[in-house]
């Protein structure tokens, strides 16, 4: 068994399911303790169970930024520090910019940018007593492309990818590194019903998350873009 990361501590928002939950699994396979946290309480205990005993979680709405400071000290107390933040919690709710509705343009963004904005705040002021640290965002193909009825799907995830180049530049000689890894269609219930075999699986979206962090602090993969190999056609 690859034990790299044993002795760190990693936060996986979004934890509960999908490509969260296979990073968290992915992580705590390599030797890693891990915090989940998901938007309800039932998500977060039923994933819990799942996860094992080097597992903790708290139910936390990543766009308060109250829920996250609270996330944050819960992780240090059960845990003791933080070495790991993967930014994964998000949001797809689409229609024409003319239908989008206030609440859910301030939702989506609130998710998918704030959130991580809020998120990686709390990990950087921790990092500091670890001497360093490692954040990797998990963004979208839509963040470079858009499509009809993503506006505000696209502005977050396009912003979530300044966001990230702009951190790694301010945070690179604190012994901080940042990824954004940008996937395409994902075999998850996000991306429509699951079961689609050409479509990436969450477990190698983990794979790339693990090939990232096992980089020597020399180098620093700074984005990742991943497709599925044979589309639908």
């Amino acid at each position: 068994m690859d034990t790299f990361l044993e002795g760190k501590v990693a936060v996986v928002t979004g934890g509960t399911r999908g490509i969260g939950r296979a990073i968290a699994e992915a992580l705590v396979g390599c030797g890693a303790s891990v915090a989940i946290c998901g938007r309800s309480e039932a998500g977060v205990a039923k994933a819990l169970g799942d996860l094992g005993p080097k597992v903790v979680g708290k139910a936390a709405d990543v766009s308060n930024p109250e829920e996250v400071r609270a996330l944050f000290e819960f992780v240090v107390e059960r845990l003791g520090g933080l070495d790991i933040l993967v930014n994964n919690a998000g949001l797809g709710l689409f229609s024409s910019v003319a239908e989008t509705s206030i609440e859910n343009w301030q939702r989506t963004i609130g998710v998918n940018l704030n959130g991580a904005f809020y998120c990686s705040r709390e990990a950087l002021s921790r990092f500091r007593q670890r001497g360093g640290g490692f954040i990797v965002n998990i963004g979208s193909l839509a963040g470079k492309n858009p499509f009809a009825g993503g506006a505000a799907y696209n502005a977050s995830k396009f912003g979530l990818n300044g966001f990230s180049e702009a951190m790694m530049l301010d945070h690179r000689h604190d012994n901080v590194r940042v990824s954004a890894i940008l996937p395409g269609s994902v075999d998850t219930e996000f991306d429509g019903p699951e079961g689609a075999s050409w479509k990436i699986a969450p477990q190698d979206i983990a794979e790339i998350v693990l090939s990232v962090l096992r980089m020597p602090a020399r180098t620093l993969i700074s984005r990742v873009e991943v497709r599925p190999a044979k589309p639908k056609k």
